[in-house]
């Protein structure tokens, strides 16, 4: 029988601060945790047998799987030392050939379709950003080999991180990680074959989420729960879960999706691209649109969301802006230009007429009246 290895012990360091309090793979994408759609894929393509390695926040998403019903085993891997690590964690477990997969990129099923039956491949795909990945040389269908993360390449093919495997692997994983395994397989005989995915999307930084969330919320089913007034206009793929109001005069384009327990104010605007966590409040003649707003958070009214991605339990009162800009954003790797309105961690405050101009908000951080916050407020700032 076919496994599975779902690598799901990182932190995800360059989506701070978002994984500030939850692991990178818990990222609601919409409204679904992003591993919630790597196991989907497993289990439509019949593979049941999944071992799960956690490390990060990993009573987070021991809980969350266990009130799933993926067929899952989970694994710790107790210090985060690399991928190669997090495999040998799950080695008494495996028997045979078996999928290895990144438990934070988005993968439909039918690219897993493509390469469950290859003794040896891997899963690629193009990406406009391709040195931030394994970028992968091609040669009649076989990988001649992987660059992980060059600072200039002349491809655009890259490794999403998803191999098939069979237990000849843990003869070398205690000398190299994952990607220069390939080269060890190789000058014992072994070849790898290319296999080009259907669709895969992966967010490097917090501002990629948006683009995943976009995309993701496409293939969305339309559901109406909870109360809708008869004056408020839904058009496209919008779905609505249980115990939500929807007041009159409310406005929400589809592909959108609103969580269970929410209310959309009066007049207010959900437009495309919009994701609406669990019990989050929305003011009247306030408009949100390409955006994700995490659960149990609080967006006043006569206020613009726009480009933005909101953390869980934040309170933005009335009046609050984002403006859409591109910004230069310092990161371990350098300097990294991405465009966004606002991205606040867990549990910011922000007071009236407060504007958000291409801004990192840490977890915790406080915002007094009528301020314009541009760069990166370290986590639990206070701004008068």
């Amino acid at each position: 029988m076919m496994q599975a290895v779902v690598l799901a012990g990182g932190e995800g360091h360059r989506l701070r601060p978002l994984t500030r309090g939850i692991a990178k793979v818990m990222i609601p994408v919409a409204n679904k945790p992003i591993i919630d759609y790597v196991l989907d894929a497993l289990v439509k393509n019949g593979i049941n047998d999944i071992i799960v390695v956690v490390g990060y926040r990993r009573e987070q998403l021991i809980r969350h799987l266990n009130n799933t019903d993926y067929p899952v085993t989970v694994v710790t891997q107790k210090k985060q030392i690399g991928t190669a690590n997090a495999l040998l964690c799950a080695k008494d477990l495996i028997n045979g050939r078996f999928l290895l997969l990144p438990g934070d990129n988005y993968i439909d099923a039918e690219s897993l379709s493509r390469i469950k039956n290859e003794d040896n491949a891997v899963l690629i795909s193009e990406h406009p950003y391709p040195s931030n990945f394994g970028v992968v040389k091609v040669s009649d269908g076989k990988i001649s080999g992987i660059r992980e993360k060059p600072g200039e390449t002349e491809s655009s093919i890259v490794s999403t991180g998803i191999f098939s495997f069979d237990t000849d692997i843990f003869r070398f994983l205690d000398r190299c990680e994952i990607p220069e395994i390939i080269e060890y397989l190789k000058r014992s005989g072994r070849s790898f074959k290319a296999v080009t995915t259907e669709c895969w999307r992966d967010a490097i930084y917090p501002w990629d989420l948006l683009r995943m969330n976009k995309r993701t919320l496409e293939m969305i089913s339309p559901q109406f729960s909870g109360k809708i007034s008869r004056n408020a206009v839904i058009s496209g793929k919008v779905s609505i879960g249980e115990g939500t109001t929807i007041a009159p005069g409310a406005v929400i384009q589809g592909p959108a999706i609103i969580g269970e327990g929410c209310e959309i104010g009066p007049n207010s605007c959900i437009m495309p691209g919009v994701s609406v966590g669990n019990r989050t409040k929305v003011g009247a003649f306030t408009c949100i649109e390409n955006s994700i707003v995490m659960e149990d958070s609080v967006i006043g009214s006569h206020s613009l969301v726009k480009d933005s991605v909101i953390g869980s339990g934040c309170i933005l009162l009335d009046h609050i802006s984002t403006v859409s800009t591109r910004s230069l954003v310092e990161t371990e790797s350098g300097l990294i230009r991405g465009r966004f309105g606002a991205i606040l961690g867990d549990g910011v405050e922000a007071a009236p007429f407060t504007v958000f101009k291409g801004a990192i908000a840490g977890s915790g951080s406080k915002i007094e009246i009528g301020r314009t916050i541009e760069g990166i407020l370290p986590e639990n700032s206070i701004v008068r």
